[in-house]
């Protein structure tokens, strides 16, 4: 990673840090109080060995200052853990606000967007590099300061007892950090590398389980598992190229450290001999300054010492923070975000003006597009593959941006809350998905409030009661992962009861008997009818017998409406609606 870049990702997880800045603070603060308790307890040893060995002042005249010695042990353990705790918290605030802006950036970009990446990508984005940010804003962030402070007021302790020991401590501070930066440069960048990895292994192998039972179809198992543990091989070297990087750094601290306390012990032991007589400004070496300065000396290095063994934590924030402010920045076309509600009591009317729907990237997907769509209307969209019948349906769910004019009872898409016009929205899709445990909280997704004769009559409108006897417990059986203990059409049936349950005003259908058997298409296609009855409907289909009964139906061809007319006048009429009927005959 290229220096100006580890600035700027530096730069912007600081610039985080301002969401939890009383947190920060106040840990900062802490450290700070234990810092002054430091310099208080070794002033107190000195001062009690002093008086004790060199004053031979006896024990019980020292009562006190063996209490107020006791007291700084106990003051500096609360204060030590009071400081992790309020670190944590400040941690955990950040990382909830993060994931907060990652989770609104998901929805500001929309699901065409995120469909983009695996979902192993996002997995990890989401939990594991937004939880290693957690060290980084608890621990390492404060301690860049402490790591300042303490060693100043050590400094300022230290100067007036002996100004040479205070040099040594002066002179040889700078060349851990400067140490440590060079070393730390490059394991930020072998971290940052390692987070790609784990990216891009999470990712795929997700993708991979999800798609299992293809792959053994196919014969491909044995190819993915190698595969698989090759990229973790290529992991494992990473990961350990890491620490080794984070060895090496917590070495060079741990010998400069080592090194200058060993110089100022030398210092202090020839002095004690009388051979160095200089530093201690004529009144000679005492046993309470070489104490007290010996005491203090690792104390000296030791908030050096926590921001090395924490500076790991900012490798792995830098690495982290590069996907996550990629992501952040990341620009798109805007999906609505309006405000506007619409009336419950006036029917849906939609019309579009010169639409044109677009891509997440703003590529035009179909268009331009002019068209109304009356209220309590039934219209089929039929067309070949890629003709972007699917598009339409996924702008209006409020998935993709367009631009022009598409407006819901007079007022435009975008500026409706997204909220309340998905709530106006019935949808039935190819693939159904059924998230909840059970076979019953699945059918009552959209409508937990609906009563027992309403779940029933759902169960039976949408034929779910052909298969409900053959559950071991009925309505209350767990499906499992992805519905497992269903068959698709079964799962079908499913979603199409959900649907029923929860009548809406506008009923979205995406070729919902697709790959399904001829059994299961014929008993949702006629649930699914009737309910298209009772709404405005738009369904998408390749079965053109599906749609005779339709009030109007949309034939479209790259993008644009070519037909507009009911079965019997389009079927008359040459074009693109009578060629595939002649292809679904067998005529051609």
């Amino acid at each position: 990673m290229k220096k100006t870049r580890q600035h700027q990702l530096t730069q912007w997880l600081k610039t985080q840090s301002t969401l939890a800045k009383r947190w920060l603070r106040l840990s900062m603060l802490l450290g700070l109080c234990s810092g002054l308790l430091i310099v208080a307890q070794a002033w107190l040893l000195a001062s009690l060995l002093h008086a004790l060995i060199i004053d031979h002042t006896p024990r019980e005249q020292l009562t006190s200052s063996f209490i107020w010695l006791a007291a700084a042990f106990v003051l500096r353990a609360l204060l030590s853990w009071l400081r992790e705790r309020v670190g944590f918290i400040g941690g955990q605030v950040l990382r909830r606000e993060i994931r907060r802006q990652v989770l609104d950036k998901l929805q500001q970009l929309g699901p065409a967007w995120v469909q983009g990446k695996p979902a192993g990508s996002w997995a990890t984005i989401i939990v594991e590099q937004i939880e290693d940010m957690q060290d980084y804003y608890s621990r390492y962030l404060p301690q860049m300061y402490l790591a300042v402070f303490i060693p100043l007021l050590i400094l300022i302790a230290v100067f007036p007892i002996n100004w040479a020991a205070g040099l040594i401590l002066l002179a040889t501070a700078p060349l851990i950090p400067l140490f440590m930066a060079l070393v730390g440069m490059g394991a930020a960048d072998a971290n940052r590398r390692n987070f790609v990895a784990l990216a891009r292994l999470s990712g795929s192998f997700l993708d991979r389980l999800r798609g299992l039972d293809t792959l053994r179809l196919f014969h491909r198992g044995q190819a993915e598992t190698a595969q698989i543990a090759r990229s973790s091989e290529d992991f494992r070297r990473r990961t350990m190229e890491v620490l080794r990087m984070a060895f090496l750094s917590s070495a060079v601290l741990e010998f400069f450290a080592s090194l200058s306390i060993a110089v100022v012990a030398v210092y202090f032991g020839f002095s004690y001999l009388g051979d160095l007589n200089f530093g201690s400004y004529g009144l000679g070496v005492t046993l309470f300054s070489g104490f007290l300065v010996l005491v203090l000396a690792p104390e000296f290095f030791q908030p050096l010492r926590d921001l090395g063994a924490f500076y790991h934590a900012k490798a792995q924030a830098v690495g982290a923070a590069e996907a996550l402010e990629t992501f952040l920045n990341a620009e798109g076309e805007q999906i609505g975000q309006g405000t506007l509600t619409l009336d419950d009591a006036i029917p849906l009317t939609l019309a579009a003006d010169r639409l044109e729907i677009l891509s997440p990237q703003g590529v035009v997907l179909a268009g331009p597009l002019t068209f109304t769509l009356p209220a309590n209307q039934r219209i089929a969209l039929v067309g070949l593959s890629g003709a972007g019948k699917s598009s339409l349906l996924n702008l209006l769910l409020g998935f993709l941006p367009y631009r022009g004019s598409l407006t819901v009872n007079g007022n435009e898409l975008r500026e409706l809350n997204a909220e309340n016009w998905r709530q106006q929205l019935g949808w039935v899709g190819q693939n159904p998905h059924l998230p909840a445990q059970t076979l019953r909280d699945n059918i009552l997704l959209g409508n937990p409030q609906a009563d027992e004769p309403q779940l029933l009559q759902a169960v039976e409108q949408a034929y779910v009661s052909e298969f409900l006897p053959q559950l071991p417990q009925g309505l209350q059986t767990e499906l499992g992962d992805s519905a497992a203990r269903l068959s698709v059409g079964q799962a079908q049936r499913v979603a199409v009861a959900r649907a029923l349950i929860s009548p809406r005003r506008l009923l979205l259908l995406d070729e919902p008997a697709a790959s399904l058997d001829a059994h299961s298409e014929r008993l949702v296609m006629q649930a699914l009818d009737a309910a298209s009855r009772r709404q405005t409907t738009l369904l998408v289909t390749h079965q053109l017998e599906d749609t005779e009964d339709f009030d109007q139906i949309w034939v479209m061809d790259n993008g644009k409406i070519v037909q507009q007319g009911d079965y019997a006048s389009l079927s008359a009429q040459p074009g693109l609606f009578a060629t595939l009927i002649a292809h679904r005959s067998g005529e051609l």
